[in-house]
C-alpha cells in the first residue's frame, strides 16, 4: 500500500468553487475520514483522487507516483486505487465470485482460492459465493464490494459513504468489519461520512472540510478534545458553548469559575470577554444546597447506555449533559452543576451558537 499525497487542490465546477486548496497527507497502512457537511466537497475530493475528474490545479501523488498534475494525469485505471461506491455497485448479474473476481486477470479468476480468502478477509463465509447481489442483505453486499476492492491489490481504497444506507445496527456491525478487513491487510484508505461517529470510532485521522476547505487534520482524541474552532467542535460532537470573561487565568461564565485552555493565537489565556467550549459528559449534577450554580431540568431524553439531561441556566440558557445509568433526574427538578476537567477557551463571537448547547448533526 502506498501513502496518499494531496498539494493545493483546487476545483469549481462553473463560478462555484468546491475546493480551495486542498492539502492532504495519508500515511501508508492508514485510514483516514473526509468529515464534513453536505457540499463541502469530500465527494468532489474522493473524485479527484480517484481520477474520475481533473482538478484546476494541485497535485495528486500515491507514495513517489504523481497521478494527477505536474502536467500530467494518469486515467483511473491505472492508478491502482479501489473505490467501495456508497450503494456498493455490485453488478447484478453476477454471482458473488465473479463480482469479486471481476478486475482480475483471466488466470486469477479461476483462483477459487483468492474469492475465499477474500471472503474470509471481509467476514462472509465462503457458501455465498454463488449467490446473487440480491441474496445477500445490504451489510453483505457492502462487504462483497470491498472484496472486489481489495482484490487486485490496489495502493489505495476509497470508500464513498458505504454505510449510509444501511439501518443503524447494521451500520455499526459492517464498519467494524470493514475496518477490521482494511486494517488487517494494512491498507491505505480514505472513507468518505458525514457520520461523527462512524469517523472517530474506526479512523487514524480525521479530516474536516467545510466550506472547500480543510479546516483540521489530526488523530479523533485530539479533534473531540481540541477542535480548532466551535463549528468544528459543534460538528464533530454535542457541545455546550457559553460567553464568559477571562481573569488571571480563570474563566468566569454562568457555570461558575472555570479552568481554562486556550485555543486562541499565542500561548496564555488573555483576559477579557471569551467563550467556553465543554463537552456535555462535563456536566456532573447534583441536588442544590451548595455553592454551585443551579439550573431546571427542561426533559429528559433515555437512550439506556445513558440519558441526555436539557438544562435550562441562570441566564435563560439551555444546555445538555449525558449521564451513565438510569439514576437521573425528572423535568421540573431543580439541580446544582459542577464540571469536570478544563474548558477550551476561543476568542468572543468565534462561531457556532451562543450560549447555548449544541448537539451534532
Amino acid at each position: 500500500m502506498s501513502s496518499l499525497t494531496v498539494q493545493d487542490l483546487t476545483k469549481s465546477f462553473g463560478a462555484t468553487p468546491v475546493l480551495a486548496g486542498v492539502d492532504l497527507q495519508v500515511p501508508a497502512g492508514s485510514l483516514t475520514a473526509l468529515l464534513g457537511p453536505s457540499g463541502c466537497g469530500k465527494t468532489t475530493l474522493l473524485r479527484l483522487i480517484a481520477g474520475f475528474d481533473d482538478p484546476d490545479s494541485g497535485t495528486v501523488a500515491l507514495g513517489d507516483r504523481v497521478v494527477t498534475g505536474a502536467g500530467r494525469s494518469v486515467a483511473a485505471r491505472r492508478r491502482g486505487i479501489g473505490f467501495v461506491p456508497q450503494e456498493g455497485g455490485l453488478f447484478p448479474h453476477l454471482s458473488v465470485a465473479r463480482n469479486i473476481s471481476f478486475g482480475l486477470s483471466r488466470r486469477q479468476r479461476r483462483d477459487d482460492a483468492r474469492v475465499r480468502e477474500l471472503l474470509d478477509l471481509v467476514g462472509l463465509d465462503a457458501g455465498l459465493a454463488e449467490r446473487a447481489p440480491h441474496q445477500l442483505s445490504g451489510g453483505q453486499q457492502q462487504r462483497v464490494a470491498l472484496a472486489r476492492a481489495l482484490a487486485p491489490e490496489p495502493s489505495l481504497v476509497l470508500l464513498d459513504e458505504p454505510f449510509s444506507s444501511l439501518d443503524a445496527a447494521l451500520r455499526d456491525e459492517t464498519r467494524v468489519a470493514v475496518a477490521s478487513a482494511l486494517a488487517a491487510i494494512g491498507a491505505t484508505a480514505v472513507l468518505v461520512t458525514h457520520d461523527q461517529a462512524e469517523a472517530l470510532s474506526i479512523a487514524d485521522q480525521v479530516a474536516v472540510l467545510r466550506q472547500g476547505r480543510l479546516v483540521q487534520l489530526t488523530d479523533p482524541r485530539t479533534l473531540y478534545r481540541q477542535p480548532t474552532d466551535l463549528d468544528v467542535a459543534a460538528f464533530v460532537g454535542e457541545a455546550v458553548i457559553l460567553d464568559a470573561d477571562v481573569r488571571s487565568g480563570v474563566a468566569h461564565c454562568v457555570l461558575g469559575d472555570l479552568s481554562g485552555e486556550w485555543a486562541g493565537p499565542g500561548d496564555a489565556l488573555p483576559d477579557g470577554p471569551a467563550r467556553v467550549l465543554l463537552r456535555p459528559e462535563q456536566l456532573r449534577l447534583g441536588a442544590p444546597g451548595s455553592e454551585a450554580p443551579v439550573a431546571r431540568v427542561l426533559r429528559v431524553d433515555f437512550y439506556g447506555h445513558d440519558s441526555r439531561v436539557w438544562l435550562q441556566l441562570a441566564d435563560g440558557a439551555a444546555v445538555s449533559a449525558r449521564l451513565e445509568g438510569t439514576d437521573v433526574p425528572s423535568a421540573g427538578d431543580d439541580v446544582a452543576i459542577s464540571v469536570r476537567g478544563v474548558a477550551r477557551v476561543f476568542p468572543p463571537r468565534a462561531g457556532a451558537v451562543q450560549g447555548t448547547a449544541v448537539a451534532a448533526g
